[in-house]
């Protein structure tokens, strides 16, 4: 995937300033910035959520706005900050929308095989008769990740996945996207405001300040003291725990 020169405005402000970007495949990339830096409008545009006023989002070689919404559901799964289920679900019932793009509601036993697998490998089997509003935030965000799994994607994209969740569901959950990484060979897009987490598991990171990026990179690269300053304007020492670079700021 390539994001070529977007740019969006609201109300004569603009928000998304001439931002490119490619996206690496089978990596964990990371949406880092202050408020209203434009990462979460970027990710809009990408999933198609947000229309772009100028630029381009090159998807497998065709504007994504080009694509069918049924073949690029094959291709691609979105969970928004706003997942609200105002339907009383079980867990099944959920993760088996994961399979409308292929059944269209009418789950042949491939398709049951999928939602099957997707609960066992989120490890909800002893819930998966539960209604969703039963369930704590981890759980409920472990069910919405099934229903992506069993989507069967090879982009996956969460806006803020770790929003709302305690400092041990939140890690958790950051196990679980690096999981689908390594383990289900997924290309992983994420806005992120806890950039401790956006360093420790993620390969890459693009960093966003007043609607451009102000540096995109591996994560040594974008985790320094400088690029951290510049774009939060506070002060980061940089520290390294398991090899790997996390920041305090003062």
């Amino acid at each position: 995937m390539h994001v070529k020169q977007l740019t969006k405005q609201y109300d004569g402000k603009t928000v998304v300033d001439g931002v490119s970007f490619s996206i690496p495949r089978g990596k964990v990339l990371s949406l880092i910035g202050p408020n209203g830096a434009g990462k979460s409008t970027v990710m809009g545009i990408i999933s198609r959520l947000i229309a772009r006023d100028e630029g381009l989002v090159d998807f497998d070689g065709q504007d994504i706005t080009k694509w069918k919404s049924k073949e690029l559901a094959k291709k691609l799964a979105i969970l928004t900050q706003s997942n609200q289920i105002q339907m009383k679900l079980t867990v099944r019932e959920l993760v088996s929308f994961g399979r409308f793009p292929y059944s269209g509601g009418r789950n042949t036993a491939e398709d049951e095989a999928a939602i099957d697998r997707a609960i066992a490998y989120m490890e909800l089997e002893e819930f998966e008769d539960r209604f969703i509003d039963e369930l704590s935030g981890g759980q409920r965000q472990r069910a919405m990740i099934a229903m992506v799994i069993a989507q069967d994607t090879e982009f996956v994209l969460l806006d803020e996945p770790t929003n709302n969740l305690d400092i041990y569901h939140a890690t958790n959950m950051m196990k679980i996207v690096r999981r689908l990484c390594d383990e289900l060979g997924k290309t992983v897009i994420l806005v992120l405001h806890e950039i401790n987490y956006a360093a420790f598991y993620s390969d890459y990171i693009c960093a966003f300040a007043d609607g451009k990026i102000a540096k995109f990179g591996t994560v040594e690269e974008v985790m320094t003291k400088e690029v951290l300053s510049q774009i939060y304007r506070v002060d980061f020492e940089i520290l390294k725990i398991e090899g790997k670079p996390l920041s305090i700021y003062y």
